[in-house]
């Protein structure tokens, strides 16, 4: 509170007038210093951006505290130059309201930590609730698995989750880091808004209240455990595996054991070393030495145990000093943030876009999407937005409504046609679309170029890497297709699809071993669809390498254009005149080389004959014991995965009636 002051009073020793001093208290009295801000901001570091209508102070505050979070993932785990490869776009909401209107549900009810992420190839998003403090703290942990799986080998479970709890302690302001407390530790007693304190009933077990517990998971069976957290999707921490998993990582850190662990890794995920075995080699000791050397350590650490039993009192603190102290790793003078506004409409149309993507909110993002689409200014004419129009084609393309897409795709270009993420998201229709349909990418020259420049903008975007390799393997050119292929799997190692269509390239190069190593690597995958696509990469790559064609490559489907109504009608002509004997063939005789797939001889005489060209053609033979062949001494319906030569014609009662047939 300002104490009044005296009209006399001297400034620096000398007499102060009376306007001057009038002039000197409008200063120092208490103003609305976010009066002049904009409603919402953009902060912008080296390697992250925050959105946030909380507040200069804030915005500057949340971009400071990933830029150390990002500096110490450097520092514990030796990584010189971590990537993110797919844009992070950070939020932080200064209405605790707004937050968990937005925020995803969990058994039906918004969630309770003041912070979640949503993953996503093309664009993921941290949202944050800047009423709360330290909201940061809530991501810590996603965090960290976001940091791996960009920059770490792939690794086994145990690894990824004790470093995720070990990194999730963390607490740092601008001068100290503190890390090791136990992260699953809640208070025993929970406060109103009134200050009054209840006891929480049947809380869950904290990780330190598991490992009091006499019964611990053998080291070679935490070592084996199986736990998949696809799409960053975690069920409850307070387990004996993430404790057990914590605790091993918290050893290993600060008893300076990483190397060895690097050394396990590569005898267990490379040679196929056993885990006892590969353990008694990287580390020196037998799997039971370094189990109780685990338990020792967990053991010499009595402030987790104090912690515990500070917990459980009323009015424990939240924060509470931690196992280990460091100086932080940057303060606010080592980090670099630019400021600029943002339009509202931009700002409400982006958080929309989250909302789209927690299928609990869509149609919660969806109705705010229509409702800033139909914005108008003081003059009451509509304002468009481009970013509405960029959520509604990623719906519309999460739906396969492709021509809808196309057409919000269109809408926001229109507005800005220099925004590079309306190229990229041309680009990823095109790839989306060509998948979906089993088509040839159509647009190819513009949809690398629309990718080379979401490249030159954004230069570790791994996404955009992978649909250029895809592009170019199937504009012919292999070498370029290996370049980009190769960089997106550098960019994100984790990522089995990007492994996958590496290998495809390789086998499209020609480079037979190599893609024999992808696939057998991939087949005893833990994502099935991934595992069953490399066993019958696998199973073809014989008849690939000696024929150069798959027996099993899906029918290319050529997209509609003004000439295909020509063509299906002079079909329909040819089809009716071969059902017609009067009437002479005279469909043209096509030839053409492939794989005979299999032989259909279920309505004998007739035959239909699956033949591989480069797309699947089902050919007809009314007769097979009249049909001309060639290489062998009679037709033969047991006949597959053979090389041949055929002579057809189009159209008739399936793809073609063979004419003759040549066994190669």
């Amino acid at each position: 509170m300002l104490r009044r002051l005296p009209m006399a009073r001297l400034l620096h020793g000398r007499p102060v007038a009376a306007s001057a001093l009038l002039l000197l208290i409008a200063l120092l009295l208490p103003t609305n210093i976010h009066a002049a801000e904009p409603p919402w901001q953009e902060f912008r570091s080296a390697h992250f951006t925050v959105i946030t209508d909380a507040g200069e102070k804030k915005g500057r505050e949340i971009t400071l505290r990933f830029e150390q979070m990002r500096a110490e993932f450097v520092e514990l785990l030796s990584r010189n130059k971590p990537r993110m490869p797919v844009p992070l776009t950070i939020f932080a909401l200064k209405d605790d309201k707004r937050f968990y209107q937005m925020a995803p549900l969990r058994n039906g009810q918004p969630i309770t930590v003041p912070g979640f992420f949503i993953p996503g190839e093309d664009h993921q998003f941290i949202v944050l609730n800047a009423f709360e403090d330290e909201p940061w703290r809530a991501v810590q942990h996603q965090f960290a698995h976001l940091m791996l799986n960009y920059n770490y080998p792939p690794t086994q479970p145990w690894f990824d989750e004790g470093f995720a709890e070990y990194f999730a302690s963390m607490r740092v302001d601008n001068k100290q880091l503190e890390i090791g407390s136990d992260p699953e530790l809640g208070p025993a007693f929970s406060e109103d808004l009134l200050g009054n304190q209840a006891e929480v009933r049947n809380p869950p077990k904290s990780l330190t209240e598991l490992l009091n517990g006499w019964v611990w998971l053998a080291l070679p069976d935490l070592f084996t455990m199986k736990h998949d957290i696809s799409n960053y999707q975690e069920g409850p921490r307070r387990t004996l595996f993430y404790a057990q998993s914590w605790m091993v990582m918290h050893y290993l850190i600060n008893r300076q054991k990483l190397p060895e662990t690097g050394a396990y890794f590569g005898l267990v995920q490379l040679q196929h070393v056993p885990v006892e075995e590969a353990v008694e080699q990287a580390y020196g000791m037998p799997a039971a030495q370094l189990d109780k050397a685990v338990k020792d350590y967990f053991h010499s650490l009595p402030q987790l145990q104090q912690e515990l039993q500070a917990a459980a009192q009323p009015g424990a603190r939240a924060n509470r000093a931690q196992v280990y102290h460091s100086p932080a790793p940057l303060g606010p003078e080592d980090v670099e943030v630019q400021a600029k506004p943002v339009p509202v409409a931009d700002a409400e149309a982006q958080l929309a876009e989250v909302m789209v993507r927690i299928p609990e909110r869509r149609e919660q993002g969806l109705q705010e999407i229509d409702r800033i689409l139909h914005l108008t200014d003081k003059n009451g004419q509509p304002v468009d937005n481009e970013i509405a129009h960029r959520a509604l084609a990623w719906v519309h393309m999460e739906k396969k409504e492709f021509a809808q897409a196309a057409e919000e795709l269109g809408s926001a270009a229109a507005l800005d046609p220099q925004d590079v993420w309306n190229r990229y998201y041309l680009a990823l229709l095109k790839y989306r679309t060509a998948q979906a349909r089993h088509e040839e990418m159509q647009g190819l020259a513009n949809m690398m170029i629309d990718l080379k420049v979401t490249i030159d903008w954004y230069p570790d975007f791994a996404e955009a890497y992978n649909m250029l390799g895809m592009a170019r393997i199937e504009g012919g050119g292999a070498a370029s297709a290996l370049e980009a292929m190769k960089q997106a799997v550098a960019l994100s190692p984790r990522n089995e699809q990007y492994v996958f269509n590496l290998g495809q390239v390789q086998e499209a190069a020609k480079k037979w071993d190599a893609a024999e190593e992808i696939f057998g690597r991939l087949k005893s995958s833990s994502n099935p669809q991934i595992a069953a696509a490399a066993r019958q990469q696998l199973d073809e790559l014989p008849t690939v390498r000696k024929y150069g064609i798959s027996p099993s490559a899906p029918k290319r489907v050529t997209p509609s254009s003004p000439f295909d109504e020509l063509d299906q009608e002079a079909q329909k002509r040819a089809q009716e005149q071969a059902h017609d004997p009067t009437v002479p063939d005279r469909r043209p005789t096509q030839f053409a080389k492939g794989i005979l797939v299999s032989v259909d001889c279920s309505h004998a005489p007739a035959a239909v004959l699956t033949v591989n060209t480069g797309r699947s053609l089902k050919l007809h033979v009314a007769d097979y014991k009249s049909l001309l062949v060639i290489g062998e001494d009679q037709f033969s319906c047991d006949w597959k995965n053979r090389r041949v030569a055929i002579n057809y014609k189009a159209g008739g009662s399936a793809d073609g009636d063979l004419v003759s047939l040549e066994m190669q």
